[in-house]
């Protein structure tokens, strides 16, 4: 199956504080907050949200293509996308621009504070899925804002199988951007405060969402993620870590794991359940592509906690 991934490629500055940021927000000062916060120590990895994804999706024996823009200092990620088996050859570099940045700041209860520099990434809205080799399903994951309700228009016009994931854009986004993404999407996929947001910018709760969409599927941490169809809600939930270290793409290889269910025509209960297992590998390390499985241990994890798989990679 042909699987496009649109929506930022970036390089990760993920910092550690090891306080808590809601001990220093004094309530009667949030009108004028400065911070700045001391910490342990700064890791530069490889990210943004369709590399991401398609990492983990490689991982699972599809090779997706990343479609979106980066900057004159990707030569090096390029190449090892490339090595790890994601098709690259959507991605436009734009020369006089920079990657997009992503600074993220976590302390210790897993709480993130986050800045994003653009950068190329501005340049996303210049790409067309008319410019492509036909895909089977696509996912829009966030991206520059533009982008993302054109990438969505264009999947509702030519009738691509799409998911919607706003994301971080959720905050930035206009109401109409949102309602864009959402009604010319099959599946929208957000997490349960993604989900207030749109409810509050949009005037969209669930019974809404699904007169137009197939799924709506809302991620809650730990405590796993909800699959809503329109005559049933499946509850799947989070895979036991073996350990915590970093959040950043968690919500991404989860996407990947739904997308892999998707590919192979899984039924929803069981592509949550992929997505859960491999948004796990990820909390257990730093980044979202430092991760490693093969399939079998992949599938060995699936079976250790919701019991026979009978899909292969």
């Amino acid at each position: 199956m042909r699987i496009i991934i649109t929506g930022s490629i970036a390089y990760d500055y993920l910092m550690t504080f090891p306080g808590s940021f809601s001990e220093h927000l004094l309530p009667d000062q949030l009108a004028r907050v400065s911070l700045s916060f001391l910490v342990d120590s700064m890791e530069r990895r490889r990210g943004g949200c369709a590399p991401n994804i398609a990492y983990t999706l490689a991982l699972l024996g599809e090779r997706p293509m990343v479609m979106g823009t980066a900057g004159q200092d990707f030569g090096e990620y390029r190449q090892w996308l490339e090595s790890v088996g994601v098709d690259t050859s959507l991605i436009r570099q734009i020369n006089d621009k920079f990657t997009a940045s992503f600074f993220c700041n976590t302390d210790r209860h897993n709480s993130q504070i986050a800045s994003f520099y653009t950068g190329a990434m501005a340049h996303a809205r210049e790409l067309s899925f008319h410019d492509a080799p036909r895909p089977d399903l696509v996912i829009i994951s966030p991206n520059d804002p533009v982008a993302m309700v054109r990438h969505a228009q264009e999947c509702g016009q030519m009738g691509i199988r799409c998911i919607y994931d706003p994301g971080q854009q959720c905050a930035r986004s206009s109401a109409d951007e949102l309602r864009a993404g959402i009604l010319n999407a099959d599946v929208l996929i957000v997490n349960d405060y993604e989900m207030e947001l749109i409810r509050q910018k949009v005037g969209m709760g669930e019974q809404e969402i699904l007169r137009r969409s197939e799924a709506l599927i809302v991620t809650r941490g730990p405590q796993g993620s909800v699959i809503y169809l329109r005559d049933r809600t499946i509850d799947v939930p989070a895979v036991p870590e073996r350990r915590i270290v970093d959040p950043t793409g968690v919500g991404d290889a989860y996407r990947a794991g739904l997308l892999k269910g998707m590919a192979v025509g899984a039924d929803w209960e069981t592509a949550g359940r992929l997505g859960s297992v491999a948004a796990t590998y990820v909390l257990e390390c730093v980044g979202g592509q430092s991760h490693y499985f093969t399939w079998d241990e992949f599938k060995a994890r699936y079976e250790e906690n919701f019991g026979e798989l009978a899909i292969d990679a």
